[in-house]
């Protein structure tokens, strides 16, 4: 099993007190998946591992929302804090880390891709920026203007940032605080790469933010649906594992019609529901002998063709694996992109909890899986 490489720090320990809310700012939801959720699954899909840090008392909640598939920590008092004791839970073969804040949850996967891409390039640190739209002017204490700056050389910084792990701890055991960890490193001497940011990056501190995001994740009112989807099956060893698209060598598989993916199976059952297009059975039911022995794969392929045909995009979609093994935090990243690429590109969450030996799957008899699916359809 290959050894963790990078890593993505998700700073979620902030109360958000200026939004008013009687919940952490990580938890507030934006068109029903919460910020924190958000931020988990765009940078699940690009680090092989991730540290969330939780005000004291919400660690449960957080836990509840990513499973075993990221590392739930109690954040510090401040930021930086937050941070060092994230350092500290990352596993000691990372070479590069990601910094992000759970506040800006919109950023996508592609951000933090081009982020890491340029850390493999050979930066040292990187960051994201926006050109600064309005005219920036110093204020003296009392009020007054005193001085107009040069806006064309400004930038407002984003996350996620990318740091060289030993730099990045450098940084932090150097320095106090900081509401920016490329501050930190700047002042020790060291360049910092900047990359182009995006919009979608903004950071959620007031209601007004909040009707930003809205509208960024919805430039087209569009009708929204849900849908739900479960599926379970008995192991057999005398088959091979398929679970989350991928072959598992090694582990026996499972008993089914097709191949016993149930991560695959209860996608498609969710997005069935969604749609209003029947279920798992009706569409690929045991009576049809050309599903027989087909791959959770190939399902989810018809399935998005259904869908589409109907009129509905696929927004988000979830998977929680419900198992004792095999251990899923290891491939996690590899199945995402595999159940990505057979629904067209579309963003999954693959999180993984075990029932602490209850139930069948606790007692190791089989494997079980839960979906949830977001489709859009314009009106």
């Amino acid at each position: 099993m290959s050894q963790p490489k990078s890593a993505a720090i998700i700073a979620g320990a902030g109360l958000g007190n200026r939004l008013g809310a009687k919940v952490p700012k990580a938890l507030l939801q934006i068109d029903g998946i919460s910020l924190v959720e958000r931020a988990f699954t765009s940078l699940s899909k690009v680090v092989d591992e991730i540290v969330i840090t939780a005000p004291t008392g919400f660690e449960t909640e957080f836990r509840k929302i990513v499973g075993e598939s990221a590392k739930v920590i109690t954040g510090g008092v401040l930021r930086s804090d937050s941070v060092r004791l994230a350092l500290q839970n990352i596993s000691p073969s990372v070479n590069h880390v990601l910094v992000h804040d759970a506040a800006r949850g919109l950023a996508t996967s592609e951000l933090a891709q081009r982020v890491l891409a340029e850390l493999n390039n050979g930066e040292s640190a990187v960051i994201p920026v926006l050109p600064v739209i309005d005219t920036v002017k110093e204020v003296d204490s009392a009020g007054y203007v005193r001085n107009t700056l040069d806006r064309s050389a400004l930038r407002a910084i984003q996350t996620p940032q990318g740091f060289e792990r030993l730099l990045l701890n450098r940084a932090h055991e150097a320095s106090e605080d900081s509401t920016d960890d490329a501050a930190l490193v700047e002042a020790l001497g060291i360049k910092v790469k900047t990359i182009s940011g995006e919009a979608l990056a903004l950071k959620i501190t007031n209601a007004e933010d909040i009707a930003i995001a809205i509208s960024l994740l919805n430039p087209n009112q569009r009708e929204l649906r849900t849908g739900f989807g479960t599926d379970a099956h008995a192991f057999d060893s005398a088959r091979p594992l398929w679970l989350g698209g991928i072959l598992w060598e090694g582990e026996a598989g499972l008993a089914g019609h097709s191949d016993g993916d149930v991560a695959a199976h209860s996608i498609c059952d969710a997005l069935f529901a969604a749609a209003q297009l029947g279920d798992l059975g009706s569409n690929f039911g045991t009576s049809d002998p050309k599903y027989q022995g087909a791959s959770g794969i190939s399902l989810l392929n018809e399935t998005l063709h259904r869908i589409t045909r109907a009129g509905y995009s696929i927004v988000n979609v979830s998977v929680q694996i419900v198992c004792n093994r095999p251990k899923i935090g290891a491939r996690r990243t590899e199945m995402i992109e595999t159940l990505s690429k057979s629904l067209g590109g579309a963003p999954v969450s693959v999180t993984a909890t075990s029932t602490d030996g209850l139930g069948f799957t606790g007692e190791g008899k089989g494997i079980a899986a839960v979906a949830t699916a977001l489709l859009s359809k314009a009106n």
